[in-house]
């Protein structure tokens, strides 16, 4: 299976669009892991329009029209891994830690908040995923999202995808 994972997309504040890579990346994902703050609507619903699968979660930005639609924990068996899609994690410090307690039946967890890219194994062998924001890079050299497959209870090809900067 091939995965696109991204978070805190923030449409329309900090972008009008998504940018154009990232919306390629959507018709050749079998699911997309979107760990929150959305901010508008219309964001969900292209991405469910278009993707096969839409695995996404609220953010501590998103309103109550999202936090209708959307869990804050969502949880999907792909490829043979158990993966888990959540907003917030906490401070960069002891953020393994935290999140393999949390989450002890969990192989992935995908996370958004800090628009900072994340790719650590916890004890215990949980991998956190965070891909950045396509839209607002804050303190980061570049805007970003993230692909990967799952096959067979692999995780393979995780790739940091960075995009062009916005003039």
């Amino acid at each position: 299976m091939r995965l696109l994972l991204t978070a805190d997309t923030h449409l329309p504040k900090r972008a009008k669009v998504l940018p154009d890579p990232l919306l390629a990346e959507i018709g050749r994902a079998d699911a997309v892991l979107h760990a929150g703050d959305w901010v508008d609507t219309a964001t969900l619903d292209l991405l469910a329009a278009r993707a096969r699968r839409v695995i996404g979660v609220y953010g501590n930005n998103d309103g109550p029209e999202l936090r209708a639609r959307l869990p804050e924990v969502a949880r999907a068996e792909l490829g043979g891994l158990r993966f888990g899609v959540v907003h917030e994690t906490g401070a960069a410090q002891g953020r393994e830690r935290r999140c393999a307690e949390r989450f002890p039946d969990l192989d992935v967890l995908v996370f958004g908040h800090s628009h900072i890219p994340w790719d650590t194994v916890a004890p215990g062998g949980l991998r956190l995923l965070n891909p950045g924001s396509p839209t607002d890079r804050r303190r980061q050299p570049y805007c970003t999202y993230m692909t990967a497959t799952a096959a067979d209870g692999r995780l393979g090809d995780v790739e940091l995808h960075e995009l062009p900067r916005r003039h």
